[in-house]
């Protein structure tokens, strides 16, 4: 059984609140894209992982949490032999362990017959990671909450990307706890006008309107952000924004002639496009 796990950005991202418990609670619009992790599943006895060719002990790996919590919800023991492999960079605001964790959860359902539900899966991801429940579901979607809540939004498009991660990427507990102590206002989102215009295809509206309350902290832990952000625009990207918490700057381009060509002057760059609605 092979599964692809998609990353993600995010059109934008608001800090609204926060819990007794100290989550933060988001408004977010985020898409899937193309890029994605590979996850092969097989039958085995217990559950052994591997990631790019080498054997994964790390009980804090979020698949093999995915695989523990999902054996914990069928109060069974079932066991699975788990081969990764990376594409998507880590600490770069993409998703990736989130994908990981959501592509886990569906293999495992299916391969150990367990045929939970998608809500089922997204209530048991929330608890592994802020990103899962989307990563599920998938699409293009308005996601509140600490991210509990994904209300798809109909008409997805198909628009290339070029990725840029300057940096070795940022911790994004430390983004936040930057944006927490530095005093940095809520920004101004209007998640449905963004959501309308990036249906439409009308990039110009949608960088005005793509906005994140993190990417100040973020800039101010690596500089070297709004750097990428800035190269983007010379490139001439038609909507420019950091995803999540960093540190990948995304250039959205109406042709992918024109995206590859980006891609190509800038050292690193990742070249891949926004999945559509089918």
């Amino acid at each position: 059984m092979l599964y692809h796990a998609h990353a993600k950005i995010n059109w934008a991202l608001n800090i609204v609140g926060r819990r007794a418990d100290g989550y933060h609670l988001l408004d977010m619009l985020m898409q899937a894209v193309e890029l994605h992790d590979d996850l092969e599943i097989f039958p085995a006895d217990g559950l052994r992982l591997t990631v790019n060719g080498a054997p994964c002990r790390d009980e804090g790996n979020l698949v093999l949490r995915a695989a523990r919590a999902l054996n914990a919800r069928a109060g069974a023991a079932h066991g699975a032999a788990i081969v990764l492999t990376k594409r998507i960079p880590e600490q770069a605001g993409l998703g990736g362990g989130s994908a990981d964790c959501a592509a886990t959860l569906r293999a495992l359902d299916a391969l150990w017959g367990l045929n939970l539900g998608l809500p089922a899966l997204a209530a048991l991801g929330t608890s592994l990671g802020a990103d899962v429940p989307f990563c599920l579901a998938g699409g293009l979607a308005r996601v509140t909450g600490i991210g509990e809540n994904v209300a798809p939004v109909p008409g997805a498009p198909e628009l290339p990307l070029v990725l840029v991660r300057p940096g070795g990427g940022l911790s994004t507990a430390a983004v936040f706890r930057r944006w927490d102590e530095g005093g940095y206002p809520p920004v101004a989102l209007d998640a449905a006008r963004l959501a309308d215009a990036v249906v439409r295809r009308d990039l110009p509206a949608a960088d005005r309107l793509c906005v994140n309350a993190l990417t100040a902290p973020a800039e101010a832990l690596m500089p070297a952000i709004a750097e990428a952000l800035a190269a983007l625009r010379a490139q001439g990207a038609g909507a420019v924004f950091m995803t999540g918490s960093g540190s990948t700057a995304v250039g959205v381009f109406d042709d992918p002639s024109a995206a590859a060509r980006a891609a190509a002057s800038l050292p690193g760059a990742l070249l891949t496009r926004t999945l559509g609605d089918a």
